[in-house]
């Protein structure tokens, strides 16, 4: 696997913007293309048409996937809430990768990892990207959900609203993925003995809503203050066999964090938005960002140790064989945000990428601020998936 290549820019015509992006492209020599990835911001959306098939045009034999967001990422840098695009090119051979959307399924394609864009409109979405996952021999879909304060675009060789769409890699193709969440549990991690639908009725055999207010330390005596506190505070939720605080003071991989969306102070009840169900863990959360600074610091250096070699033999990225003698050569990077993670979350603009670089160096890297986050089977909210492709 070569270097990917990289371009992007920023204009408020975005005929100028692929110009821009596609000088920075033909000004590196490299092997012909055919895969491209292309995230787009909402003030290109209405001229998706057009600039899908300026792509098209400039380059045919690449095959295109991508999406529209309310900002777009590139290697330490962040357009958020401006018009601009990145482009992201890759030369990998024809038979180990495959757009699919729902008019173009998988089909016999042995697909084992894939990057998933989808429209979050889209009914039952949970329950599609578990079924996607599942057909993956990996088991393992890195992506995002379309964000646009528009119309909802994705690219799939093609222009899509709606359901699911992506690329999926072929066993060959070797990569590293990481989750990085972004809330600190304000509670311990309790276990859902009491729910149905979405509407948790007691944790530990206690009413939920004394739990919270017992981890918020609030009265219930003085709602003005406990409302107040109660709005900021989110619910981390894990399944019944996973571990939801792996590490102090931090959520595990797996945990999908999700708002309270009601009280019922008559039922000591309170509801949140997914499906619950008893056995599940569940610890109360608030966004924090010194928490999600340290979480992308370890997952990048996570990454960097996994394509290290080691005396000590660690995990194998998806798709590929032990680390032996040298490191692994970064060749390209998918990053997707949380929509509320970019900007001033971070304490500047282009703050988050900016860490990313820092950890990983000049890695081509492409992305965009989504609404919300794929990885492994999950729907998550307030984190980021950062994949890096590697060399064999």
């Amino acid at each position: 696997m070569t270097p990917f290549l990289l371009g992007h820019a920023t204009h408020p015509d975005w005929r100028m913007a692929l110009s821009l992006a596609g000088a920075q492209i033909d000004a590196r020599p490299a092997p012909a293309p055919t895969l491209g990835f292309v995230y787009f911001t909402d003030h290109y959306a209405a001229q998706a048409p057009a600039l899908f098939d300026a792509l098209r045009a400039r380059w045919p034999a690449v095959a295109w996937c991508g999406a529209v967001g309310v900002g777009v990422a590139a290697t330490g840098v962040e357009y958020f809430d401006e018009p601009a695009l990145v482009l992201l090119l890759a030369a990998l051979p024809p038979a180990q990768f495959r757009v699919f959307s729902g008019t173009r399924p998988l089909g016999a394609f042995a697909a084992h990892t894939a990057l998933v864009h989808a429209d979050g409109t889209t009914p039952d979405l949970g329950e599609l990207v578990a079924e996607l996952s599942a057909r993956t021999a990996s088991g393992y879909l890195f992506g995002g959900l379309a964000s646009s304060r528009s119309s909802v675009v994705q690219v799939a060789d093609g222009l899509y609203g709606g359901g699911l769409s992506g690329v999926a890699f072929a066993r060959e193709v070797a990569l590293v993925s990481r989750v990085t969440q972004g809330s600190q549990p304000i509670g311990p991690p309790r276990r859902v003995t009491a729910g149905e639908r979405n509407v948790v009725r007691t944790l530990d055999g206690e009413p939920a809503l004394d739990c919270l207010l017992r981890d918020l330390c609030v009265d219930a005596a003085q709602p003005r203050a406990a409302l107040e506190r109660i709005r900021g505070t989110l619910v981390g939720l894990s399944d019944g066999a996973d571990r939801a605080l792996q590490r102090p003071g931090q959520f595990g991989v797996d945990t999908r964090v999700r708002h309270l969306v009601g009280l019922d102070p008559a039922a000591r009840a309170i509801a949140v938005a997914e499906r619950v169900e008893p056995g599940m863990q569940l610890a109360f959360c608030r966004r924090d960002v010194e928490a999600a600074r340290r979480d992308l610091v370890r997952i990048c250096a996570e990454i960097r140790e996994e394509l290290s070699p080691h005396d000590e033999p660690v995990p194998a990225a998806f798709g590929s064989a032990p680390a032996e003698s040298a490191p692994r050569r970064m060749c390209g990077a998918i990053y997707v945000s949380c929509a509320g993670r970019g900007g001033p979350h971070f304490g500047a603009p282009s703050a988050e990428l900016q860490i990313v670089r820092h950890a990983l160096g000049d890695v081509p890297l492409a992305g965009f601020f989504a609404g919300g986050e794929i990885g492994h089977r999950h729907l998550y909210g307030y984190t980021g998936v950062l994949t890096v492709f590697v060399a064999d």
